[in-house]
């Protein structure tokens, strides 16, 4: 078996002379040997390939030079690793009856090449036919894979989007397809359907190692020809100097889709100058996903995606008009009507049941444990003994929050960035801007003015700038995490902690107690640093009043006091800042029950 990289790799064509060939999809948690046999700044998927070697014992690889990171994979592979079948082919970057005739001759050493070393193999085999042996198949081969067990809530949405981009992994189609999104087209990498033409002109190559000389006479000259023609004629990469034709196929595609989906690689430069283009141009919402391919991706994406579609679906004007018609019908079905909302957080589990008037009947804020499962089932049960209700009494639960696929009775999952959306508004109908810190992510969401998502960023890879950080800061100057933001309140110092990773900062925040630094002046400072923080977040959505600031850290008066003093206006808080998902989540389920 073979692996490539790459849509201009001649897969037919070795096909034909016996090779299996494997789109490879790396699936790894670290890039430990990569970064040692490369650089760290390497591309991520280029160093996901090395490490994918290691546990995919593959005959060999085939490249072209779409890249320097894939050069140098090559150099990397072609010293390392003799064993291997390493084909490296020129590919030009105009395409014209020259380039065209010589990546035709290209692909022929290729062919050649590799049916003469797998003729070498075979002979030299002792009973294995000299190939190595490739594990199964896992699952789709790529990184993102549905826990076992998790159950899949999904239906057809009617949105329809386009992928874009560098390497967009098998696991995001999936989960586009579990969503029931409609990919129009694809230009990623390798995202399209190569066709029949490729087939049939490469069989000219039929079985077994061709041995002619290339005399340029060869009958089947023209099939090669027009095989390599074929290949170099796809819509372009960004590599290519034709690669304006994208805009125009975009362009045509413009009124079929109702969004964008982007995927970038982590230090992959090629693909940004034509997302930072769309971004500014297009009128077309886009959604950029920038990963580095590796299995720790998955939630970050699942969220982005998710709220992505749920946006779109919020944005189809036909939705809309179905949920003005059927609110009137389906007004008395609502009569004595309970709702619950439920927002599983990594810190606490808050659980809202509204009445049929939207009206909040009961709201509970629990400490998540170590299953969220068990958390949102407590959560349910205290919510439910406040109100005076039993579960049969509930018509409608949605989850929402970092546990929410866990939630073993909702009806539906939303995501977050949703959930907090509505949420905000039902507090306060002038909310425009809203900045969440919850325990492990923070994120900025800016609101049209009907109210629906118009942007939002998270900051979810570490914990710099969350409740997580603000513990371990409260834990390292000996105060409970209460008495933190009323401590930095008596400051009469700037301190400045200049690293946000939590593990610096509190670092940093050791050796100021050691210059006899007082509490409330560190804690000034831990709070300003989260401040800049929350100030680059909502920079990059715009800021428009009113903002509002939801989780639980808005109970903390040091860090409300910094980040308004950044942003230079005065933020809404609502009496209780960490259930606004949980009420988002309950108006979404009494909402579908007006759809019913």
């Amino acid at each position: 078996m073979l692996g490539y990289l790459c849509k201009y790799t001649p897969v037919e064509a070795l096909e034909a002379v016996g090779a299996e060939m494997r789109l490879i999809e790396p699936s790894v948690t670290n890039f430990d040997q990569a970064d040692t046999l490369m650089h760290p700044n390497m591309c991520s998927y280029v160093k996901g390939v090395l490490e994918e070697l290691d546990k995919n014992e593959l005959e060999g690889l085939v490249l072209t030079t779409c890249c320097d990171s894939v050069r140098r994979l090559y150099d990397v592979l072609k010293e390392r690793r003799p064993d291997l079948f390493l084909y490296m082919l020129d590919l030009p970057r105009r395409v014209n009856a020259f380039t065209e005739g010589m990546y035709k001759k290209d692909i022929e050493r290729c062919v050649k090449a590799y049916a003469e070393w797998n003729e070498g193999m075979v002979l030299r085999s002792t009973g294995t036919g000299g190939r190595f042996s490739v594990p199964a198949e896992r699952g789709d081969g790529s990184p993102f894979q549905q826990n076992e067990g998790t159950v899949l809530r999904s239906a057809a949405s009617g949105v329809r989007v386009g992928l874009m981009g560098a390497r967009c992994p098998a696991a995001v189609r999936a989960l586009l397809a579990e969503k029931g999104v409609r990919v129009v087209f694809d230009l990623t990498c390798t995202g399209q359907d190569r066709g029949e033409v490729f087939a049939e002109q490469a069989k000219v190559f039929g079985p077994g190692p061709k041995q002619e000389e290339d005399t340029g006479s060869r009958p089947d000259d023209a099939a090669l020809s027009g095989y390599a023609s074929a290949l170099l004629n796809q819509i372009p990469c960004l590599r290519m100097v034709r690669a304006t034709d994208r805009e125009r196929y975009l362009e045509g595609f413009m009124s079929e889709i109702d969004g964008i989906v982007y995927h970038t690689v982590k230090f992959c430069d090629m693909y940004s100058f034509e997302y930072a283009k769309l971004h500014r141009e297009s009128r077309l919402p886009i959604l950029k996903l920038e990963t580095d391919l590796t299995a720790q991706c998955e939630g970050q994406i699942r969220t982005r995606i998710e709220a992505f579609v749920e946006s779109l679906e919020q944005g189809r004007a036909e939705m809309r008009q179905k949920e003005t018609k059927q609110k009137a019908e389906q007004e008395s079905v609502l009569r004595s009507t309970y709702v619950m909302g439920v927002d599983s957080g990594s810190t606490s589990t808050n659980a809202v049941i509204l009445d049929q008037d939207a009206k909040i009947v009961a709201a509970v804020v629990i400490r998540t444990g170590a299953k969220t499962s068990e958390s949102a089932e407590k959560a349910m049960e205290t919510a439910l003994r406040e109100a005076g209700l039993q579960k049969e009494g509930l018509s409608r639960i949605v989850s929402t929050g970092y546990g929410r696929v866990s939630n073993p009775y909702a009806d539906k999952d939303v995501t977050e960035i949703s959930c907090h959306a509505k949420g905000a508004r039902y507090f306060d109908t002038q909310v425009r801007t809203i900045l969440d810190i919850g325990g492990q992510d923070s994120k900025a969401i800016r609101l049209d003015a009907n109210g629906e998502v118009a942007d939002f960023v998270m900051n979810d890879k570490c914990a710099a700038g969350t409740g997580r950080f603000l513990e371990a800061m409260a834990r390292t100057l000996e105060l409970d995490i209460s008495e933190l933001g009323p401590e930095s309140l008596r400051s009469t110092e700037m301190v400045r902690i200049s690293s946000m990773c939590t593990v610096f900062a509190e670092s940093e925040v050791i050796s100021l107690i050691a210059q006899n630094k007082e509490k409330a002046d560190i804690a000034r400072g831990v709070h300003e640093a989260i401040a800049g923080k929350s100030w680059s977040l909502l920079r990059r959505v715009g800021i428009e009043p009113h903002v509002m600031m939801t989780g639980g850290v808005a109970r903390n008066p040091g860090v409300v006091k910094a980040i308004e003093e950044k942003i230079a206006q005065k933020l809404v808080i609502c009496e209780q800042p960490d259930i606004v998902g949980a009420v988002g989540a309950a108006l979404y389920a009494l909402e579908s029950l007006q759809k019913q």
